[in-house]
């Protein structure tokens, strides 16, 4: 067995445990979505950006369509046998992998299972094999090299690159990027063997998205202050007791208002995986609280609503 598939399967005591943990932890079926987007009546001189369910983001960034940290089934976690343990959804994608249309990009800001998922990325390269280019965070396309895609690339820290005339930069965030907890990482301190984790800037036309992948609080983005970020989309769950990886609402507010500077905020990280102890309601209730103390506009509030950029 290649190593891959021997850290995909990692082992038979450790799916025991999370099966046994989610039968203890039982809730209801997912709900689903209120809204669902319509990305066949998106037209390719706009940004729009809809919310999938958790950092799931389906853009069509001046006509190219980028997908973020796809995760569309019921669950994520270990896989064995064909089966997934690991904590189930409390809401629905809005799309999903029949319905999300053909992405030409795939980003990924690090190689979590909740965010790197092996079962909707096999999918959806299964369904468009050699179609679709993807950018990675440094030391973590292994994960996913197996697949066929069009491109594969990682792209480290303060590191650019291009694909359909539209620039990425990678920024550095506060978080960790192991998949497995035996794995080097950087927030261990291995900085040139360890796995990473990114923020991601788009840009095209003169206009600029981040996208926040996962972070706690941090003053990483100060130097964004004066580069006309149009659109942050930040992480606001998963805070209680995890304070040290996730930030809270009203410090992603902080990150995208003061620091960054962003005209309009996106919500993701919340209301579709119970990560955290805190309330599966309270991190959306928190934002919209919160959102009128800043300048900042919120863009969406809900999973399946769909912002589109004002052309000013």
């Amino acid at each position: 067995m290649n190593r891959r598939k021997f850290l995909r399967n990692i082992s038979l005591v450790s799916a025991g445990f999370l099966f046994i943990n989610e039968k203890i932890h039982a809730k209801q079926p997912p709900a689903f979505s209120n809204y669902k987007p319509d990305p066949a009546q998106w037209k390719n001189d706009e940004i729009n950006i809809a919310w999938i369910g958790h950092s799931t983001i389906l853009m069509n960034f001046f006509g190219t369509t980028i997908l973020t940290d796809p995760v569309l089934f019921e669950r994520v976690g270990v896989s064995i046998f064909g089966m997934t343990f690991g904590p189930g959804r409390f809401t629905h994608p809005a799309l999903t992998a029949d319905e999300i249309p053909k992405p030409d990009i795939i980003l990924l800001s690090h190689a979590h299972m909740d965010h790197m998922d092996y079962e909707t990325l096999s999918t959806i390269v299964n369904k468009y094999p050699n179609q679709i280019d993807c950018i990675t965070s440094y030391n973590t396309a292994d994960v996913i090299a197996e697949l066929e895609w069009k491109s594969l690339q990682e792209i480290d820290w303060n590191e650019e690159k291009e694909l359909a005339g539209i620039k990425f930069k990678a920024l550095e965030v506060k978080h960790f990027g192991w998949r497995y907890p035996w794995e080097k990482d950087r927030s261990k301190g291995y900085m040139k063997d360890g796995r990473s984790f990114n923020a991601l800037i788009l840009e095209k036309n003169g206009k600029k998205i981040l996208f926040g992948g996962d972070t706690a609080y941090h003053d990483l983005f100060k130097p964004l202050k004066d580069q006309n970020i149009e659109v942050a989309i930040m992480p606001i769950g998963a805070y209680e007791p995890w304070r040290k990886n996730h930030c809270n609402p009203e410090e992603a507010l902080l990150m995208a208002d003061e620091h960054i500077g962003a005209k309009y905020f996106i919500p993701i990280h919340t209301k579709t995986f119970k990560q955290g102890s805190e309330p599966i309601d309270e991190p959306l209730t928190w934002l919209n609280n919160s959102v009128v103390k800043y300048k900042i506009k919120l863009g969406i509030d809900d999973i399946g609503k769909t912002f589109t950029l004002p052309n000013l």
